[in-house]
């Protein structure tokens, strides 16, 4: 009914760091899996040199599909944030591979829903890495624990019985802030359910999904069990309109924008498909009179700053109380001056590389002109930085108020908005009035204001005294329009499973 997974590590080199990459593997007997050819010139066409040192066998430019690596008929540039300069040329697959990649998902699925089995700083990318395998060892161990119920009722001659039974095919669309990270905690759940999934990857990071579906192929994955169609932006509307719309395909999991969100919603609707989304977030970061100043500085650094703010649980908005105001921001202000160095996410010490585009800074640039213009003081930064079009200066503003765009708009960049206020309900009143509510974090030493706040506040997930909230084992996912379901933890393979109940009579 389930699929478990055994769990192998495989390595490769870059810049003499191992990474732990772990894949997933069927027990002995079960479908072997066909093996790809080693890549050629032609599948690392393009191929600029950018990531020396990566294992060629990982660098892959074609689609994954049925267990082969196919070409398409075009192909798109993938680009490196911080210089610009072309990583590779990836296939651009359009209706035709989308559908022959939810046909390949749908035939594997009949005999493995059956199977019993077994851009950043670096710094940053490696523990991606580890984190993205965490999820596959989490859910490997959870596909052992998809327990059914028996149901004893009035009925002396029948017994009632609940199966947990897997959905079917999944269609997994993925951002490029975590190109691992987000397709595993996503496919390890559905494989370990035991569907099958065709995966769309973000157009700006698709190296990561092929590098992965070679990792599988490696590890014995089933052909047509996990399936990968990159597709430029030109695309990437029509690719997501088949594969949320295909009859084939009976589950949809996708992490980007609330208003992306809402359009796979209406295409899930004409079919009524089962859906999980983690969309947009405006995380509200609270620091009360009662706070540690510097625990409250460490958490908000660590909140707002990783991946050079472009996390959708990274704090968007700092609300700190009158009395403490001051002191904080002073240490917030000297803490970003020390600790944040910009950079290549290559060189040694970089805390801070580019942004994803230069959309992404226009966003940041026009939110902070927003602010000033309206009366908010840059404490620090506050413009782009000179290293190039990509990169913004890590940025703290105060005087901010709530009609400031910063206060109501998802940055997804370096820059940290303070609002002074006065009451703790003042306070949750704020932060509560958004129409998402993925995550949000508070600091306090009042063991009854602790309660009160974490119960009012309206989010997902908080984060109390803490500024990193992520973990393999809890459950990730927000209320209003932060999405729908929840993703790793124990409740993240519910997603993927159906629930059956039998009816045994006659006894």
């Amino acid at each position: 009914m389930a699929t478990c997974f055994w769990l192998r590590s495989s390595g490769a080199r870059r810049l003499g760091w191992t990474f732990p990459g772990c894949c997933l593997r069927p027990r002995s007997g079960g479908p072997a899996a066909a093996s790809g050819p080693a890549p050629g010139p032609a599948q690392l066409r393009g191929y600029a040199g950018g990531l020396a040192g990566l294992s060629a066998a990982l660098l892959r430019t074609d689609s994954f599909v049925g267990g082969r690596w196919l070409p398409a008929a075009a192909t798109f540039p993938v680009q490196d944030p911080a210089s610009g300069a072309s990583l590779g040329m990836v296939a651009d697959c359009g209706v035709p591979e989308a559908r022959a990649a939810v046909r390949a998902a749908y035939e594997a699925f009949c005999s493995w829903k059956g199977v019993s089995a077994k851009g950043k700083p670096l710094k940053e990318a490696q523990g991606e890495i580890l984190y993205s395998a965490l999820f596959l060892e989490w859910f490997s161990e959870e596909a052992r624990r998809v327990y059914g119920d028996i149901i004893y009722t009035s009925a002396r001659d029948k017994r009632s019985l609940v199966l947990k039974q897997p959905v079917g095919v999944a269609a997994v669309i993925t951002p490029w802030n975590f190109p691992s990270a987000m397709i595993t905690r996503k496919v390890g759940a559905a494989l370990a359910a035991g569907c099958t999934v065709v995966v769309k990857p973000a157009e700006d990071t698709p190296f990561s999904a092929l590098a992965l579906a070679e990792l599988a192929n490696q590890a014995g994955i089933p052909p047509g069990v996990y399936n990968v169609i990159p597709c430029s932006r030109k695309n990437a509307k029509e690719v997501g309109e088949v594969i949320c719309t295909d009859p084939l395909v009976s589950k949809i999991s996708f992490t980007g924008s609330t208003t992306t969100g809402k359009v796979l919603l209406h295409h899930a609707a004409n079919s009524v498909k089962r859906v999980s989304m983690e969309l947009g977030g405006l995380a509200p970061f609270i620091v009360f009179d009662s706070a540690n100043v510097d625990q409250a500085v460490a958490g908000a650094m660590a909140s707002k700053f990783r991946n050079t703010g472009q996390t959708c649980v990274c704090s968007n908005r700092f609300l700190v109380q009158r009395g403490i105001h001051d002191a904080f921001v002073k240490a917030f202000a000297e803490a970003m001056k020390k600790n944040l160095r910009v950079g290549n996410g290559f060189e040694e010490g970089t805390t801070q590389g580019p942004l994803i585009n230069e959309k992404a800074v226009e966003k940041v640039e026009k939110q902070v002109n927003d602010a000033v213009c309206k009366g908010a003081t840059i404490v620090t930064g506050g413009k782009r930085h000179q290293l190039g079009k990509n990169f913004f200066e890590p940025t703290l503003l105060s005087n901010v108020t709530q009609d400031m765009l910063c206060s109501h708009e998802e940055t997804f960049g370096p820059l940290a908005p303070v609002i002074k206020f006065d009451t703790e309900e003042e306070a949750i009143a704020i932060a509560n009035a958004a129409d998402v509510g993925l995550a949000g974090y508070f600091y306090s030493q009042d063991p009854a204001q602790i309660w009160r706040v974490a119960e009012q506040l309206e989010v997902g997930m908080v984060g109390v005294n803490e500024g990193l909230i992520s973990s393999v084992e809890c459950p990730f996912g927000g209320v209003k329009q932060s999405g729908l379901g929840r993703e790793g933890s124990k409740y993240g393979i519910d997603e993927y499973l159906e629930l059956k109940y039998v009816c045994y009579g006659g006894l």
